[in-house]
């Protein structure tokens, strides 16, 4: 081991079922993750026809491919030298075997050639483990040709029956560097809370990420009140706490849907400023101003355990004085720091306003919009839009209509990511056919998916998985781009910031 003053010095533990790579430097040890931001990686090799494949998706393709996967060999060695055992243990090729050091003819697999065996997986595994340039600091490093992609967290709510989309919605957004947090209000029934964490528990690929999470209790939340914005930031407080840090979060209800595959949006996101903030907001109130700003409205769902509808008190109160009003849209994507600050608080002004929110009708249009424009380090990195198509019954904008089949071509136009308020089966049907290239009921496919190039049907293309650091951008990557491109244009970006 190095002592202080010396240079690093790397160890490798590899072993029965997981194997890693530590280094010690700057009196510390720090275990090095893969490249799909593991620290452990299972010791599973599989082979196909054309392949090798290590780790993780040697281990999600077992099921599938057992004869053909090596794994426990470590273990197998050691308990039972006995040569017909190992002939069932070894799990390379039915035909296999091994030229002997000491026999030129082939010879079954013994003593000698278990250890042989275990010496060859151990290097495919290693060279797997092998820590990056980026594991480890140096004074000078070469510019990386491409930004590092971000990271999203999603919050994704329903109500009673909506279980079965929040499945889809969930299918049609997940990718594997982003986390997911799925929410049942406490109107759901617990059966229907508990399915759709059965189904999160089952889902293999799920299981190897690690990165969706069901609210196993429900939250009040009454349509309009309050409690919808306490809710959001209950969901935002659970998603601080996960280890790897995500970059933006995006809440999403079961009406939405995504308008194109993950890896548009991370490539597109990864050359963008990390502190941008996509909220449309204004402080023209209009017509809000009476039936909004100034009634006094109760929430029941603050005290009361059952649900039920808001009420007004008889008074009304002045507009405040000491800060600014803003309105707008109550879908958003909002940066890390600046929801670190709301949850956090180290200025009294998140607090302040929650507390005035809190007698405010749809607070969830007004409160982040209020916080952000109102302090001096957020008003300068809004962008004025939020990232939804959403079409409206009316110039007031208070009530979206469903989208149909009508309005397909216009959602794709658009450049949005996401499409809010959508009913038909047969528009969601058509988006995951055209736009997300989806299977029914499974996972849109993403560059980190690999299942495709071993000739695998395409609803199981993402069984088999690569590393979560490869982007594949649809031509849809393109309309995010000029739709942003516009949104940070002088005139659109400075313009319209606040305001």
């Amino acid at each position: 081991m190095a002592g202080k003053g010396e240079g690093p010095a790397i160890g490798i533990d590899l072993g029965t079922t997981y194997s890693c790579v530590g280094v010690w430097q700057h009196d510390r040890v720090e275990i090095i993750a893969n490249d799909q931001g593991n620290r452990t990686t299972p010791s599973y090799v599989g082979f196909t026809d054309t392949e090798r494949l290590i780790g993780d998706a040697a281990k999600n393709q077992v099921a599938m491919n057992p004869i053909n996967t090596v794994f426990g060999l470590k273990e197998s060695c050691e308990v039972d030298r006995n040569q017909q055992m190992m002939k069932e243990l070894w799990r390379v090729k039915p035909q296999a075997k091994l030229k002997s050091a000491s026999n030129e003819n082939d010879a079954d697999l013994g003593v000698t050639d278990c250890e042989i065996a275990l010496i060859l997986i151990f290097i495919s595994i290693l060279s797997h483990l092998k820590p990056n340039n980026s594991s480890f600091p140096t004074p000078i490093s070469d510019p990386p040709d491409f930004p590092q992609l971000p990271r999203f967290a999603y919050f994704i709510s329903g109500t009673s029956g909506d279980g079965a989309r929040l499945r889809r919605l969930l299918q049609a957004s997940y990718h594997p560097r982003n986390y997911y947090l799925l929410h049942l209000d406490l109107e759901a029934s617990d059966s229907e809370r508990l399915d759709l964490a059965k189904y999160v528990k089952s889902a293999p690929l799920i299981r190897s990420f690690r990165n969706v999470m069901v609210m196993g209790k429900g939250d009040l939340v009454t349509p309009k009140g309050p409690t919808e914005m306490a809710s959001t930031l209950h969901a935002i407080a659970l998603l601080l706490k996960q280890p790897n840090r995500w970059d933006w979060f995006v809440n999403l209800g079961a009406s939405d849907y995504p308008l194109m595959p993950q890896d548009d949006l991370l490539h597109i996101f990864s050359y963008l400023p990390r502190d941008l903030n996509f909220i449309e907001h204004t402080s023209d109130f209009g017509w809000k101003e009476h039936q909004r700003a100034r009634p006094i409205l109760i929430d029941p769902g603050l005290y009361h355990s059952k649900k039920s509808g808001v009420f007004w008190a008889k008074e009304k109160r002045s507009l405040p004085a000491s800060f600014k009003l803003f309105t707008g849209s109550a879908w958003v994507v909002l940066s890390r720091s600046f929801l670190e600050f709301c949850i956090w608080g180290w200025d009294n002004l998140p607090r302040t306003l929650l507390m005035y929110y809190t007698n405010f009708l749809s607070a969830s249009e007004g409160y982040f919009h209020t916080v952000m424009c109102n302090h001096k380090h957020y008003q300068n990195t809004t962008v004025n839009h939020d990232l939804h198509f959403i079409k409206w019954e009316d110039t007031r904008r208070e009530q979206a209509v469903n989208l149909t089949l009508d309005d397909f071509e216009r959602m794709v136009e658009s450049g949005a990511p996401f499409a809010h308020k959508i009913g038909s089966d047969a528009v969601l049907n058509k988006i995951d056919r055209v736009l997300l290239r989806r299977s029914a009921s499974q996972f849109t496919p993403g560059g980190w998916c690999m299942a495709s190039s071993y000739g695998r049907k395409q609803e199981d293309s993402c069984l088999v998985y690569a590393s979560s650091d490869v982007t594949k951008p649809s031509s849809s990557s393109k309309r995010l781009e000029m739709l942003v491109t516009h949104l940070l244009d002088n005139d659109q970006f400075r313009g319209k910031q606040c305001k």
